[in-house]
């Protein structure tokens, strides 16, 4: 039998995640029922769709889990990812998924994600930290390198990786937020995220999101570096509940509800199908 001949159609969605309207948020491709796809399978067809992320729903092995994921990007497979963990909610319920209790629980490489329905949103509590605390000085110069800035333009900074590697980056305020524009050949590995405030208005900060070592340069709008960022500042520099911004300078209109409640972080946003079919691999 041919590759060709042995492949199997799969239910597939393409969800845009932390947009109410279509085509203004950040689009995830999921795959439904993948439990027969092997790992290069998954990353070729990740590398297929370019998107920032693609997913697969698998059969949980935790029992306390309603569904598995692994999410890919273009150059590899994550851990845990923000919006992909909740446009793949959001197509596990659209396609008849019923959860065993009121929240799902997700099973991923960063273990199980609590994911709630919030009217007719969803939001995932923050994973922990797998690093966190202060930036080291020679890690600092290479942001500021990679960013273009100086050591005088940056309020602060953070390790704040729950998987995908985010060092957190605060700038004085969102204007200076929408005018970076990145050395990309400076990168290496690191992987940058960077909000400042607004004085006023809907939407509290503007984030962006860099990640060239992941296929993309800039990732449209992104649930973990904004669950990070909460971690980070909610309560302290931001208020314990607020909205962020994200995307702007793509073309986008990303909004991300950071809400503190205690020691749990939680972000949500809006989820819209915008595709729907069958995927054969």
């Amino acid at each position: 039998m041919s590759r060709h001949e042995s492949r199997r159609e799969h239910e597939f969605r393409q969800v845009d995640v932390f947009s109410a309207a279509p085509l203004l948020g950040n689009p995830v491709a999921v795959v439904h029922d993948a439990d027969g796809l092997t790992e290069e399978q998954m990353a070729s067809f990740a590398r297929w769709t370019n998107l920032s992320e693609t997913t697969f729903l698998l059969t949980p092995t935790d029992p306390a889990a309603d569904y598995r994921l692994r999410i890919f990007t273009p150059g590899g497979e994550l851990p845990f990812a923000g919006h992909p963990t909740l446009g793949s909610a959001h197509a596990w319920l659209e396609a008849g998924g019923v959860p065993a209790a009121d929240d799902l629980v997700q099973e991923c490489g960063a273990g199980l994600v609590t994911v709630r329905r919030e009217g007719g949103a969803l939001a995932f509590q923050a994973p922990p930290l797998t690093r966190s605390g202060p930036v080291s000085d020679p890690d600092v110069a290479a942001i500021c390198r990679a960013l273009r800035l100086t050591g005088a333009d940056v309020v602060d900074t953070a390790w704040i990786d729950n998987g995908p590697g985010w060092v957190g980056v605060l700038l004085r305020d969102a204007d200076a937020v929408l005018a970076l524009e990145p050395d990309w050949a400076a990168f290496g590995d690191l992987k940058i995220g960077v909000v400042g405030r607004y004085a006023d208005g809907p939407v509290a900060v503007e984030v962006r999101a860099f990640c060239p070592g992941y296929g993309m340069p800039e990732d449209p709008v992104t649930g973990s570096l904004n669950a990070g960022l909460g971690q980070w500042l909610a309560g302290t520099r931001l208020p314990t509940a607020y909205v962020a911004s994200q995307g702007t300078v793509l073309q986008r209109r990303g909004r991300v509800r950071v809400t503190r409640e205690g020691d749990a972080v939680w972000v949500g946003g809006d989820t819209l199908t915008t595709v729907v079919g069958r995927v054969a691999l």
